[in-house]
């Protein structure tokens, strides 16, 4: 072929896509599940900058500690915590600025080891939460704090794997309020507190192991006492436990309708075991805990929004969460909501529906503090470029003014994360934080956020610790204060001629 035919054909094919380019709408064309588009004149010739968030920087921000000794004064622990209560963006956001309102249940977790309790956290979540990740990093931090042990809560049948215990059972079968046509509805609606049960008639078992995962963590792998929550047992029903050679004595349960809790304390700490059942009851929750203290339960709802759980049977939930002793309870929901968000219409629509699901918590758990945790960063390719989704900048900002409306507590992932932009560095983070989809963490990414949400929570414990030896209102004045801190400073000169600093918890 002679050049200059080449030549025109180049020249052709250009001219041709010039020709398309300027008749071709700017909004693009819609084909099937995809949108064709040319740049426009203004984006090629000036194109955006995306806008970066150095990653690094956030997790420095967000984990700043407060380290206290016997050297530094009162006023410089004052100005960490009103520095961190009113801008980090790790903070948790609290009701009315109530700076109390952990305080009862830090009391509970204090004294927890020392009466021989087990205080449990109950933490819901979706996909995010899969394999205990970001449970399981809260669960060690709390319990390094506060004592327990043990990968704790499990469902009878774990259709997803985790990182701290694996199982397998035989002759029962599962139902779940919750999840896609391959799972099981039950003809009632006792799913308890994991939102789904196992149903037992006859003989049946449920095996546990310790895993040797590389990121399971020391605490989950100490197992010294196993319980079953079960209801609806016939009478006579009976549970053995089997832990390597120890002789344990079985359980024999007369008949029950409501919700029991059956319970093995072992000598010494297990690595393995077998529940063999015989009778008919309905298998809520194993529970494989350690020495008393706290203990963090994961419940991870693949795909859920966190509009479900009204559809369980009160009775079940209230007996079930008073037996457990559960004293805080975390909802991690909002991003499945996102594809279905298209204006703030629905938005306010979704919250409505969370504020239901809310008063159903607070009805059936009446003893325990909740936090609600928003979604996180999630991107999309808009005209060729990734950025967050539209609308959820709205939507979060939606779920934190639910959450302190209806006086709970809320800790905003998505700007501990770095806001809008954020997803695209975490996933060019090395080693990255996110996946390639742009919205769920690697291992790395969830272990990053449960270290922040552990540390978030143990600075207001420290705070709830520095006012038992300050007079509290004076620590929240100074927090609330817009005066000169000369001024503060007399004040507490006036009335605390001595203060005592406090030796710093374990980290």
């Amino acid at each position: 072929m002679k050049p200059i035919r080449i030549l025109i054909f180049i020249i052709s094919v250009i001219a041709l896509l010039g020709i398309v380019w300027f008749f071709f709408p700017e909004e693009g064309i819609q084909v099937e599940n995809r949108n064709l588009r040319f740049p426009s004149y203004a984006e090629a010739k000036n194109p955006s900058e995306d806008k970066t968030v150095d990653v690094d920087d956030v997790i420095d921000k967000v984990n700043k500690s407060f380290v206290m000794n016997y050297s530094e004064s009162l006023l410089d622990s004052l100005r960490f915590f009103r520095s961190y209560l009113k801008e980090n963006p790790n903070r948790i956001y609290l009701p009315q600025d109530d700076y109390e309102y952990f305080d009862s249940l830090f009391y509970l977790f204090e004294q927890a080891k020392g009466e021989g309790k087990t205080y449990r956290v109950m933490h819901y979540g979706d996909s995010q939460i899969e394999m205990d990740r970001i449970s399981s990093v809260l669960r060690q931090k709390l319990q390094d704090f506060f004592g327990g042990s043990g990968p704790n809560m499990i469902p009878a049948i774990q259709a997803v794997p985790t990182i701290s215990v694996s199982q397998q059972c035989s002759n029962l079968t599962r139902y779940t309020l919750y999840g896609d046509e391959s799972t099981r509805r039950a003809p009632h609606n006792r799913y308890g507190v994991m939102t789904q049960f196992a149903q037992v008639q006859g003989e049946g078992s449920i095996s546990f192991i310790q895993t040797n995962h590389s990121r399971a963590f020391e605490n989950s792998k100490m197992i010294s006492t196993v319980s079953v929550l079960l209801g609806r047992n016939n009478n006579g029903f009976k549970a053995t436990l089997k832990c390597d050679s120890l002789n344990l004595e079985p359980k024999i349960l007369p008949a029950n309708d409501s919700v029991s809790l059956i319970t093995w304390n072992l000598p010494v700490n297990v690595k393995r075991g077998t529940i063999n059942f015989k009778g008919n009851a309905e298998i809520y929750a194993i529970l494989l805990d350690g020495e008393p203290g706290v203990a963090i339960d994961n419940v991870a709802l693949r795909g859920c929004s966190g509009t479900i759980f009204t559809r369980i049977d009160e009775p079940t939930m209230r007996q079930s969460f008073a037996l457990l002793d559960t004293r805080l309870i975390i909802l991690q929901f909002g991003g499945n909501r996102m594809p279905g968000i298209t204006s703030s219409s629905s938005i306010s629509a979704y919250t409505r529906e969370l504020e239901k699901q809310i008063d159903y918590v607070k009805r059936v758990a009446p003893k325990a503090t909740l936090i609600f945790i928003g979604p996180a960063d999630m991107s999309k390719s808009y005209n060729g470029k990734l950025g967050t989704w539209k609308g959820l900048p709205e939507l979060n900002d939606s779920l934190r003014s639910m959450a302190l409306r209806n006086n709970i507590a809320y800790w905003d992932m998505f700007h501990v994360m770095g806001g809008e932009g954020s997803m695209v560095q975490w996933v060019k983070h090395k080693p990255a934080l996110a996946g390639p989809d742009h919205i769920h963490f690697t291992f790395h990414g969830a272990q990053e956020i449960g270290s922040d949400l552990a540390k978030s929570f143990t600075t207001y414990y420290d705070f709830y610790q520095l006012r038992k030896h300050v007079p509290s209102q004076y620590v929240i004045d100074f927090i609330n204060s817009d005066k000169t801190e000369d001024s503060i400073r007399e004040a507490y000169r006036k009335h605390l001629p001595i203060y005592q600093p406090y030796a710093q918890s374990k980290r």
